[in-house]
């Protein structure tokens, strides 16, 4: 296993459409595990194969557990209310956005063997899947924002979700 570099914004590998994985095999392997350890060395929770510069469609997404989810050729097939929140990505260090998602998402996917499997989770994990799948069309978190936070709004933005953010942290 290895750390891998994190493709940062302006990279082309974030703007393009990942294909789709075709081949489960120990490449596959190597880079869900590769994704694994990068993950855990970023501190975030949720990265994509084009994160890494891979163009095919592989995410992964820690759950409201610490539970990695590995997603090869995800879909969402159901999403239902809707939740606004702080968002950030690995490939826009720094920057924050306050993005509208669905509260609640289900996700058909493969896991590393090919085997096909449904997964439905709501609140910071149904946003992960809807983030890091939207990296395999080649789109950003920013996309969604009228503009990104500077440190001062953060700080504000923090400070009036202060209980809801203190939650999150403590379980």
């Amino acid at each position: 296993m290895a750390i891998r570099e994190i493709r940062k914004k302006g990279d082309p590998c974030l703007e393009k459409v990942c294909h789709p994985v075709t081949e489960f095999n120990e490449r596959l392997h190597l880079l869900l595990d590769d994704m694994r350890e990068t993950l855990e060395e970023s501190g975030g929770v949720g990265l994509a194969a084009p994160q890494v510069g891979i163009l095919r469609r592989v995410c992964i997404v820690e759950d409201s557990e610490g539970e990695i989810i590995e997603l090869v050729n995800p879909e969402i097939v159901k999403a239902e209310g809707e939740q606004t929140g702080l968002e950030g990505c690995l490939s826009l260090p720094g920057r924050w956005g306050i993005v509208t998602r669905p509260y609640t998402v289900r996700v058909r996917a493969q896991d590393r063997d090919g085997a096909t499997f449904e997964v439905e989770d709501e609140d910071i994990t149904a946003r992960c899947f809807c983030h890091e799948i939207e990296h395999l069309d080649g789109h950003l978190f920013s996309e969604h924002c009228d503009r990104l936070l500077t440190d001062e709004e953060l700080e504000q933005y923090l400070k009036e979700h202060e209980d809801e953010y203190e939650r999150e942290d403590d379980e």
